[in-house]
């Protein structure tokens, strides 16, 4: 039986925590050390689907940026979904999400789409409020993350796999 494969693209701002985020879901593990990623990092891992079959999440870690570039449009090309993150300590990262969001719409029109607003951790200092994120929540799945404690993480990804996978709607 061939597993089945799906290309993720995660898309954010500059620092709000999709390589901590990958390297979470991918190894289980976190590092405190702020690395910039430049262009595009790639890696992968397998989830069992709610239905038994396995699936491969081929995850692409985009450069932080606050919109879409010819370069990221060329890496989103053939993605099965989305993964926006936002950093919850900094509400303009959520706004910079949601318009990459909107600049996908042409070129990946009806892709699965979800919402990680990361940095749970530093729940304290937070900008996006419990009302911005129940607003987000009506358009589309919304998950409050730790790449740090790994809280929602594995969730995330579960839903976007299953999502891709067409188990979920």
């Amino acid at each position: 039986m061939t597993e089945l494969a799906r290309k993720i693209c995660l898309l954010g701002d500059f620092a709000v925590g999709k390589t901590s985020l990958v390297s979470r879901f991918v190894r289980n593990t976190f590092s405190e050390k702020y690395l910039t990623t430049v262009g595009v990092k790639v890696d992968s891992r397998a989830l069992t689907l709610a239905d038994g079959r396995a699936l491969k999440l081929v995850v692409w870690d985009l450069a932080g940026k606050s919109e879409l570039d010819s370069m990221n449009r060329s890496y989103i090309r053939g993605a099965s979904g989305l993964m926006l993150v936002a950093d919850g300590t900094r509400e303009a990262s959520l706004r910079a999400a949601l318009y990459l969001w909107m600049q996908t719409q042409k070129q990946l029109p009806g892709v699965p789409v979800v919402m990680l607003v990361n940095k749970l951790d530093l729940v304290d200092r937070w900008e996006v409020s419990a009302a911005d994120l129940e607003r987000l929540q009506q358009s589309l799945p919304t998950f409050r993350t730790s790449a740090m404690s790994g809280e929602g993480v594995a969730e995330a990804f579960a839903l976007i796999g299953e999502r891709v996978a067409g188990v979920a709607p």
